[in-house]
């Protein structure tokens, strides 16, 4: 009887897994069948795509099919399509609000760009970085001004960087004059690409430690205005840290040449030693050269 047990339970097992998997694939052909129909309502037209749209984000639906269908609302150039991604943005949570607030973005809707100021209010922190990513879609500088005027801390920095992502030059100066310098700020500037900023705080020495930062970012900028500028920081710096700096965002802009003009002009044989490690790690081609002639004894 033990024995004929076992065997049971073997093939009942068997018999579950096979169901089991049967289930699966039925499942995923399903699913993908939704989601082959949900990208056929991207060329519907609205009246025929609404009440399906509707239908799958009221249904019990997987969440990337109904990310699917708030993907289609961003595109239906109607007030209800744009009043239900709101809904979403305003009630749900997680993942879907979350792509509810960002096709906002995309859709581009003025009066749903405005209503996401009260969502990022109340929202936590992924809403918060949801709706400067669908203003930033939106390309609504002055929204996120804003934003960052009031904000504080990490919410500040977040404004901040995306300010520099949206190029934003003019509302990231003025935050200066408004808060002062900081490092995310230094930041902004250089992926927004403001050399004259940076240049400006990179000559100021009220703040060694931000004017240090201020040297290195240049060198994201990068260019031949900002090459020079870096080399010349280098001969005119009266403390290690602001030489380091200059010789980091040197480094940064792969200003080889610039690295090698101060190896040869130098007599200092500490600095001659530290430029041509420099070179080293940037590969200059010249590099070789120099080492053969540093050990056969030259400078």
């Amino acid at each position: 009887m033990k024995t004929l047990a076992k065997y049971f339970l073997i093939a009942s097992a068997i018999c579950f897994a096979t169901t089991s998997a049967a289930q699966s694939d039925t499942t995923r052909d399903a699913e993908e069948l939704k989601n082959a129909a949900m990208e056929a309502l991207i060329t519907a037209p609205p009246d025929r795509a609404l009440p399906l749209v509707n239908k799958v984000l009221a249904g019990n639906n997987s969440n990337e099919l109904k990310q699917r269908a708030l993907f289609i609302l961003s595109q239906i150039d109607r007030p209800e399509a744009q009043e239900i991604l709101l809904r979403f943005a305003r009630e749900s949570s997680g993942e879907l609000q979350e792509e509810a607030i960002r096709m906002i973005g995309i859709g581009g809707d003025p009066d749903a760009l405005s209503a996401l100021n009260s969502i990022y209010e109340s929202g936590n922190s992924e809403a918060r970085n949801a709706v400067l990513e669908a203003l930033m879609i939106a390309g609504d500088k002055k929204a996120v001004f804003e934003i960052a005027l009031t904000a504080t801390g990490h919410d500040y920095e977040q404004a901040v960087d995306m300010l520099g992502v949206m190029k934003a030059r003019e509302e990231l100066r003025d935050l200066r004059t408004r808060n002062g310098a900081s490092e995310a700020l230094i930041e902004a500037y250089a992926i927004s690409g403001d050399y004259d900023e940076l240049r400006k705080m990179a000559l100021d020495g009220s703040n060694p430690a931000l004017q240090a930062q201020a040297i290195e970012a240049m060198g994201i900028v990068g260019g031949d205005e900002v090459n020079s500028t870096l080399v010349q920081i280098f001969r005119d710096a009266t403390t290690e840290d602001i030489r380091e700096a200059a010789l980091d965002g040197m480094l940064i802009s792969g200003h080889d040449e610039g690295v090698l003009e101060l190896y040869r002009t130098t007599e200092d044989p500490a600095l001659k030693k530290e430029l041509l490690e420099m070179l080293v790690i940037m590969d200059s081609d010249e590099v070789w050269s120099i080492i053969d002639s540093a050990l056969d004894g030259g400078l």
